[in-house]
C-alpha cells in the first residue's frame, strides 16, 4: 500500500504518518518511510539517532549531477527527464528499529516546480517508489501535494489529510482535496486529531461533510510534554496509540 499523509502545518500529519510506519511495521510490513516536508521532522519523530545529520535527498549535488547529467542549481537547459533510479531506496534508505527512511528535500529556488535536476531526480525517485516498489510506502507531505503529479499520483492507494478543530486547518484540507480530485486520486480521507470532546467530532463531521472520516485522534498533553522532555512521544500516550490502530483497521477496509 502507498499511503500519502498531508494537512495544514502543526495538525499533526508528522505524528500520524510515524504511528502507521511503526504500526505497520509492527504487523511485518517491510515499510519505507518518506518525509517529503521541506520541514523535515519524521525522522525525529521515528526516533532515528541523530535525526537531524540525515542528509536530504535533493542535497545530494553530485548523485543528481551524475544521474541527471547536470549540475545541481541550473534551471533549464539539458539534462535527463527521467535519471535512473531504481538503486537508490536500497543504498540510500537509513534504516531504524525495522523501518527504512529517506528524506526527501525539495529544490530551492523555485520550489518543487522547478524545471532543475534536482526536480526530475526527485520526481523519478517518487514515480519508482510509488509504482514499482513492493514495501509499504507512508510519505509525510508538505502542507499540499506538490510532489505529486499525473505520473505520481495514480501510485497513491490513500491521501489522508488529517486536521484539527479549526477554521484555517479546514480551509487547507479542502485546497488539498481540490489538488488531489485535479489529479484523480480515488481514495481521500480525513483524520482529526487534538480533539477534546465530541463537540470537536461533531464540528468536524459537519463542517467537513465532503470527508470520509477514518477516525479521530484524542489531544493528550503527555505528547507535548514528552517532546519537551526529549523522550519518545510515540510511546507518550496510549490513548493516541489506540485511536491510530483504529484509524489503521478502517483505512485498511477502505483500501481493500
Amino acid at each position: 500500500m502507498k499511503i500519502a499523509v498531508s494537512g495544514k502545518g502543526g495538525v499533526g500529519k508528522t505524528l500520524l504518518a510515524a504511528l502507521l510506519a511503526r504500526s505497520f511495521s509492527g504487523d511485518g510490513y517491510k515499510v519505507i518511510a518518506i518525509d517529503a516536508d521541506p520541514d523535515a521532522n519524521l525522522p525525529a519523530t521515528l526516533d532515528f539517532p541523530h535525526p537531524y545529520d540525515i542528509t536530504p535527498i535533493v542535497e545530494m549535488k553530485d548523485l543528481i549531477e551524475e544521474r541527471t547529467g547536470a549540475k545541481p542549481g541550473t534551471i533549464g537547459g539539458f539534462f535527463k527527464l527521467n535519471p535512473t533510479v531504481d538503486d537508490i531506496p536500497d543504498k540510500y534508505c537509513v534504516e531504524h528499529n525495522g523501518i527504512k527512511l529517506m528524506v526527501m528535500g525539495m529544490p530551492r529556488p523555485g520550489g518543487s516546480g522547478c524545471f532543475c535536476p534536482e526536480n526530475a531526480f526527485l520526481k523519478s525517485l517518487l514515480r519508482h517508489l510509488l509504482l514499482k516498489r513492493q514495501e509499504m510506502i507512508i510519505m509525510d507531505m508538505e502542507a499540499g501535494i506538490e510532489h505529486l503529479g499525473r505520473g505520481t499520483a495514480e501510485g497513491v492507494d490513500a491521501l489522508i489529510i488529517v486536521v484539527e478543530p479549526g477554521t484555517r486547518s479546514i480551509e487547507t484540507a479542502y485546497r488539498i482535496k481540490s489538488m488531489a480530485d485535479d489529479l484523480k486520486l480515488r481514495r481521500i480521507f480525513a483524520v482529526g486529531n487534538k480533539v477534546r470532546s465530541e463537540e470537536d467530532k461533531k464540528f468536524l463531521s459537519e463542517t467537513m461533510s465532503q470527508f470520509k472520516f477514518l477516525g479521530f485522534i484524542p489531544y493528550d498533553e503527555r505528547l507535548i510534554n514528552a517532546e519537551i522532555e526529549g523522550r519518545p512521544v510515540l510511546e507518550s500516550s496510549p490513548d493516541v496509540l489506540r485511536a491510530v490502530e483504529g484509524i489503521k483497521a478502517n483505512l485498511m477496509k477502505e483500501v481493500s
